[in-house]
Order: C-alpha cells, then structure tokens, then sequence
C-alpha cells in the first residue's frame, strides 16, 4: 500500500474498525516516511453478476456506476454521501444474492428507483427521466401525477377510519 501523499510503500495500521453493516473495514494508517495518516477501506471482495443491457449485451457489475447516478440525482438535494453509500452497497448485495449469475439492467435501474422513492422525491423524478427515457413531456407529466397521488394518498391510509365522501363510502 503506498501513501497517497508520498508514495512511500512504508506504513502502520493505526486503527482498525468495522463499519456498521459489517461490509467494510476501514483501517487509520500512518506513512513511515512522511509520517502523515490515511484512511483505507476494505471490502470483500464478491464475484459480481453479469449485467443484461437493454441492447442484450453484457458486462460485469459496477458499484461505481450506481454510486454516479445517485450522486446525479441527488445533487443539491439534503442526501448524505452516507445514504448514497447505503443505498449503493444495498442494492450490490440484493443483486449478488440473487440465484442467477445474471441480472438485467432494468431490475438495477428499479432498485435505485425504489430506493430513490423512499429517501427524496425531487431525486426519485431526476433519476426517473434519465431511466426511463421519457419521449415528451406527457411521459414526464404522468410520472409526476402519479407522484403527486401517491403522496395525496400516504396521508389518508395513516388517518384512523374512513370519512364521509371518501371513495369507496
């Protein structure tokens, strides 16, 4: 391991702690020569699921590539890289445990959106005009008034009973 600030490939382990999944470990290190501190992560490394494109091509699984698009649609949102991470290593772990050796595109796309959905609308919206390639605004506009009607009813199914003039009444 070399240092990052002088490439000496002397070092100590300082520190050593797991994360709170229990996925990762990082480990505080201090350069020999330089005598300044880094941290390094440790992953298991897995063997990772063929990803099915759309086009029917196919290529190894790529954490990095779901990290990028949660950092898009996140961007100036109030979503931590913590959550991002979670989300991230959430869906890696779903899709590795899956039977098949394979996965197609649209099942990660759905997970992220899923995810999305969960944590921040505006986020969920972003990543869903990318994924779903939305052909004009009519698209785009559905998928809003779906949203919008989702959140309409969230609030209803929590109320205690059903009042007068609800549907169904």
């Amino acid at each position: 391991m070399r240092c990052p600030f002088c490439r000496h490939r002397g070092n100590r382990v300082v520190d050593s702690r797991l994360s709170n999944d229990a996925t990762l470990i990082r480990r505080r290190r201090a350069c020999s020569a330089c005598k300044r501190r880094f941290t390094t992560y440790e992953r298991v490394e897995e063997a990772a699921p063929m990803v099915v494109k759309k086009d029917g091509r196919r290529e190894p699984f790529d954490r990095a590539k779901i990290v990028a698009g949660l950092k898009r649609a996140c961007e100036k949102r109030p979503v931590s890289m913590e959550t991002i991470d979670r989300i991230a290593s959430s869906i890696e772990t779903t899709m590795a445990e899956q039977s098949d050796r394979e996965v197609a595109s649209n099942a990660i796309g759905a997970a992220v959106m899923n995810e999305l959905h969960k944590i921040d609308q505006v986020a969920y919206v972003r990543f869903a005009s990318v994924y779903r390639s939305f052909k004009d605004i009519d698209e785009f506009m559905h998928e809003l008034e779906d949203l919008i009607n989702q959140r309409k009813q969230a609030p209803a199914s929590r109320a205690s009973g059903a009042k007068k003039g609800d549907v169904g009444s």
